[in-house]
């Protein structure tokens, strides 16, 4: 279908429309990236095999986007800035798993993920708490 030209391959233009009919829309780096990741044979065309791993690097690109969006939004809900600035109160996010009825040991998770030990967390602190 998106082998307009019938070589059995598609070249990046092809892969452009392909991905974007996916609902993907990679960057010029992120196409760059996956071309050299499945271009085995260096051709800079994409044959079936290498377009069905493209396809599965681009769905974790989106996926880890998502994630980071979604820890983000956490992030700023609990008191952080957007920017990822500022902080979370470990008091705050106990109060939030106390609400929700949460069954998890929020002082444990916090004392690893509270590298400085000031009660408060960065948000790469909150990150690495998430993950």
């Amino acid at each position: 279908m998106f082998d307009k030209d019938g070589t059995g391959t598609i070249d990046t233009k092809e892969l452009r429309t392909a991905l974007s009919a996916l609902g993907q829309n990679p960057s010029e780096e992120e196409m760059f990236v996956m071309i050299s990741q499945v271009d085995e044979d260096g051709s800079r065309l994409i044959e079936f095999a290498e377009f069905v791993r493209v396809i599965q690097i681009n769905k974790q690109l989106s996926s880890k986007d998502a994630d980071e969006a979604e820890t983000l939004d956490a992030f700023v809900a609990l008191g952080g800035n957007a920017d990822r600035t500022g902080r979370i109160s470990m008091d705050k996010l106990k109060a939030i798993c106390e609400e929700f009825e949460l069954t998890i040991n929020v002082d444990r998770l916090v004392k690893d993920a509270d590298a400085d030990f000031s009660g408060f967390l960065s948000y790469d602190e909150f990150r690495a708490l998430l993950s």
